[in-house]
Order: structure tokens, then C-alpha cells, then sequence
């Protein structure tokens, strides 16, 4: 019984704690979990890029590069551009395997709160080796009512599912 009333207490403050808690303030990251499904195509691994473009198409950051070989990344011409303009700095997104035709790929995505609904975007392109580029193969609006569903894509990738995650 004695255990009880401290258990109570104990509920009771944690509630009255956790209401002081705010909402994210800029510069802090919210988590979006992020699948990729591609297309049933013949040839070598694509590699992805995940970026955020400001409202003017300019990039901003490289959230997730999907491809480890530095060699292919100038197949990526846009990135490339981009990438290289910043005299090569580390990537700043996770890199990873690339993604065979018919293939998906799970992963989160780590996205700063002040994009969300200021006109941000975010861009998935695609390039295959000795194959085609798809500088636009994706773009959805970064705010509240986009960052949730599915969404197709128009080169390599067949859709894009994205989950807010709690």
C-alpha cells in the first residue's frame, strides 16, 4: 500500500514534468522513416540521392546517398555540381549499398524542423551506371501534410513511403 501512494506520486510529477516539455525548436531534427521501392529494371545498382532544395531548387544539404563508390558520383551530375563546389567536404548523408531493380531500401531520415512547412523540398535522384539520370526522379513539398504516405516516382524509383516516426 505504502508502494502505492509513491507510485502515484511518482506518475503525478512525471505528468506535471513532461507538460513542460516544448515542441522542437529550430535547428533540431525530426525523424522520418524513409522506404525506397524501384523499379524492375536491367542493370547495375542505382545510386540514390536524398537532398534538401530550398524554394529556389538550390541544394541546401545531402540527407542520404545510397551508393558507396566515390567513382559514380559524377554520374550524379547535379549533386555532383553541388558536392564538389563545397571543395569535396565529407558527404554530409549516410552512405549505403546501392538498390538493384525491383529492390527496396529502409531507412530514416534526419530532418531539420526549421524546413518543415517554409517552402522546403526534398529531391531523390537517380543515375544507373551506363544508364539513364533522373535529376527529378522524386521532389515532395517538406511540411506537415506531405512528410506521410506514398508517392511515386518518375525514372528508377516506383515510390517513396515516408513515415513521421515517434
Amino acid at each position: 500500500m505504502k508502494y502505492l501512494g509513491f507510485l502515484v506520486v511518482l506518475c503525478a510529477i512525471s505528468i506535471g514534468l513532461t507538460s513542460f516539455v516544448s515542441p522542437l525548436a529550430d535547428g533540431e531534427e525530426r525523424q522520418f522513416k524513409c522506404m525506397i521501392q524501384l523499379t524492375n529494371y536491367t542493370g547495375e545498382g542505382a545510386y540514390i540521392v536524398v537532398s534538401v532544395l530550398d524554394s529556389e531548387d538550390n541544394y541546401v544539404k545531402t540527407l542520404r546517398v545510397l551508393g558507396d563508390d566515390e567513382e559514380w558520383y559524377p554520374d550524379i551530375p547535379t549533386w555532383w555540381e553541388f558536392h564538389e563546389s563545397k571543395n569535396k567536404p565529407n558527404i554530409d548523408g549516410i552512405t549505403g549499398a546501392t538498390i538493384a531493380g525491383g529492390e527496396r531500401s529502409i531507412f530514416v531520415l534526419d530532418i531539420d524542423e526549421s524546413y518543415l512547412n517554409n517552402g522546403y523540398q526534398l529531391r531523390f535522384e537517380t543515375s544507373v551506371e551506363h544508364q539513364d539520370y533522373h535529376k527529378d526522379d522524386l521532389k515532395i513539398s517538406i511540411n506537415d501534410a506531405s512528410l506521410k504516405g506514398k508517392f511515386e516516382g518518375t525514372g528508377y524509383i516506383r515510390y517513396v513511403r515516408i513515415l513521421p516516426q515517434t
